[in-house]
């Protein structure tokens, strides 16, 4: 079966209610304390990377609502060739970003991790890796149960 066929997927937030309220108050702990176009930004970049088309339908929406001009979304997935348009801060959280979601690369290499602690003290730099760590798991929840965009 291709994605693009309806399969019965389990509503996991139906059938496990207390996982999604965990995942609500993970959400909103992991955000305290940092910047909320930030978060957009790590928040679409994770689900770009994971091809979520449910949170990236959502994240984009939000950062928009956030203030994040077209230009940023539209070149997102290709932050390093613009380095004009990020700043180092945003740049260093989106390395970040990119590292811990694909693990699959390798470990989160220490250039990238001492790179984002120049621009995060101890607390923020917790908060983004959680951010981060949340983001990964709603992809996750949205692509295995196929939860897709609501067309407008």
């Amino acid at each position: 079966m291709t994605t693009t066929e309806t399969a019965r997927r389990v509503n996991l937030f139906e059938a496990a209610p207390e996982v999604y309220k965990a995942m609500v108050a993970l959400d909103a702990a992991a955000r305290k304390g940092l910047d909320p176009t930030l978060v957009e930004l790590v928040l679409t970049r994770a689900s770009q990377i994971n091809h979520c088309a449910f949170c990236l339908d959502m994240h984009t929406r939000d950062a928009r609502a956030a203030g994040i001009s077209e230009q940023k979304l539209y070149l997102l997935s290709a932050w390093e060739e613009a380095p004009g348009l990020y700043s180092d801060r945003e740049r260093a959280a989106l390395a970040l970003t990119e590292s811990v979601t694909v693990l699959t690369d390798g470990f989160v290499p220490d250039e990238v991790y001492d790179r984002a602690a120049e621009h995060f003290d101890d607390q923020e730099l917790a908060q983004l890796i959680s951010v981060i760590l949340t983001i990964n798991a709603w992809n996750r929840i949205a692509v295995s149960t196929r939860r897709v965009p609501t067309v407008r």
